[in-house]
């Protein structure tokens, strides 16, 4: 008898494992609701490094002022 021919499969990345895990634990509106969460989290921090860095500016314009 042969043996079966051996495929290459590709190994799944830490996040592809990560995210079947949480589909497993998860119903789809938790998953939904977490990267949702997750998306408010980035555009914050975005948001407060922009407020950051347009105080930044005020301060070195008035500082130039006369």
């Amino acid at each position: 008898m042969q043996a079966a021919p051996v495929r290459a499969t590709a190994i799944p990345s830490f996040t592809d494992a990560l995210r079947a895990v949480e589909s497993l634990l998860m119903s789809s509106g938790q998953r939904t609701a977490r990267r949702n969460a997750w998306t408010s989290v980035l555009e914050d921090r975005r948001r407060a490094k922009d407020r950051v860095e347009a105080q930044q500016v005020l301060d070195k314009a008035l500082a130039s002022r006369p």
